[in-house]
């Protein structure tokens, strides 16, 4: 879920300044002797009616139900402040009791988080699929717990390719740049979106990466943000893709991901990489898409990005049990598949996939479900990574400019990384 996340959203946007007051007292306690649970999370919608406020609300209404003693406050943000708000947050010495952003591990080594031992029920631990389970460990203790997790494809526009005269989804990046010149004569406004704006610039960079067989560490761990291939990757992509103006008039740093996902729904582009929550929204606006796997640097790629967004319990408010019941009750089948079912999410629970896998109607996500044993994360257990996200969101798309130098940015970004790393093992 890494940020990046799934979805780019604006409608919680606008209702964060009304929120606020529930921002500025974390931890505290209710009225009539109940405690009182500040949760802090993320929206996976893209317009107020279908904002996960709504999902929070009900489930908190739920909860409380069952724990007479126990309220529960949440406040949903858009993604592109989240992380932010709730950093700021703990720095303020107001953190929230459940924080459900993108990454964990920089709150985890600094001691401020509860394990997933002292929250969770072992029968709830058990059940969490341990591929991602352990995506969310720091020195083989688990803090971070996976909320939802996804994987990319590439999503084209059928109705355009067939003007275009294309006959198959491209499986190379020779392919894929024939079909965006095909895409492009046939009067396609963005033949392929390229979302490197600040929203989710890590989640494009790191598909790009593993099409040209990179990525952002190699088996051991250790940052290879300037190698080799990454570099030839993002040279390819500034002269061969952005530099033949494949990309739409617009500027790639400045393009977040929503815009992408709003200009394919209107039919505006012919390609671009997405995660299950695209199909969702480019059926209600009655767009024919068809999905491939990412295409590579001379065929299908090996591998594609996957994603899981964390949840976590913070120890400022002293509300462990309280944090633990309540996770506990997030974690339940029934409460993972509402909230996975109505915005096309995987689950990360062994029940819920068990049964989203039997569902005939979830037909449409098992092209994505099939994925997720090859799938490549974010190394979001590194307490670097946080900082290292940030800098490529602020930097990583002045590299396909006309001007743009891919081995002078990505070699800024690892000595950042490397500095981070040093940074932490010294403490």
């Amino acid at each position: 879920m890494q940020r990046r996340r799934f979805l780019g959203l604006t409608a919680a946007g606008a209702a964060t300044a009304a929120l606020a007051p529930a921002l500025t007292a974390c931890g505290s306690d209710g009225g009539s002797g109940s405690k009182t649970l500040r949760v802090v999370a993320a929206d996976y919608g893209d317009k107020a009616a279908n904002s996960s406020q709504k999902y929070w609300d009900s489930l908190a209404r739920a909860f409380e139900a069952k724990n007479k003693g126990v309220k529960v406050e949440a406040t949903v943000l858009s993604w592109t402040e989240v992380d932010k708000k709730v950093a700021e947050m703990v720095a303020s010495g107001k953190a929230p009791d459940i924080a459900q952003i993108g990454a964990y591990a920089d709150f985890a080594a600094s001691g401020k988080l509860y394990s997933a031992d002292q929250l969770l029920t072992i029968p709830t631990q058990a059940d969490i699929i341990a591929s991602i389970a352990r995506a969310g460990e720091v020195a083989r203790v688990q803090y971070g717990l996976p909320f939802v997790s996804s994987t990319r494809m590439l999503f084209y526009n059928k109705t355009h390719f067939a003007k275009a005269g294309i006959t198959k989804a491209p499986e190379s990046w020779d392919e894929l740049q024939a079909a965006a010149k095909k895409l492009q004569a046939a009067g396609v406004k963005i033949p392929y979106g390229l979302p490197l704006g600040p929203e989710e610039a890590p989640a494009e960079t790191l598909l790009w990466m593993l099409s040209g067989g990179g990525g952002y560490t190699d088996h051991d761990g250790t940052y290879t943000i300037n190698s080799e291939d990454n570099v030839a990757t993002f040279n390819w992509l500034r002269d061969e893709l952005v530099g033949k103006g494949l990309t739409g008039s617009g500027d790639p740093a400045r393009t977040n991901r929503q815009d992408v996902f709003d200009a394919f729904c209107n039919g505006q582009v012919g390609m671009l990489n997405g995660h299950p929550t695209l199909m969702k929204q480019a059926e209600a606006k009655g767009i024919k898409y068809g999905l491939a796997p990412l295409p590579g640097k001379a065929g299908k790629a090996k591998s594609t990005m996957g994603v899981a967004d964390w949840i976590m319990a913070f120890k400022a408010g002293g509300h462990r049990e309280e944090a633990g019941l309540f996770l506990d009750f997030v974690y339940s089948t029934k409460n993972v598949l509402n909230l996975t079912g109505q915005y096309d999410l995987l689950p990360v629970t062994s029940s819920a996939s068990e049964k989203m896998q039997a569902d005939s109607n979830k037909a449409h996500l098992k092209p994505f479900l099939e994925q997720l044993d090859n799938a490549v994360y974010y190394p979001v257990d590194k307490t670097s990574w946080a900082k290292v996200s940030k800098a490529l969101k602020e930097k990583i798309g002045s590299v396909v400019a006309k001007s743009g130098d891919p081995a002078s940015v990505l070699g800024e970004i690892q000595r950042e990384a490397d500095a981070t790393e040093l940074a932490g093992a010294g403490k």
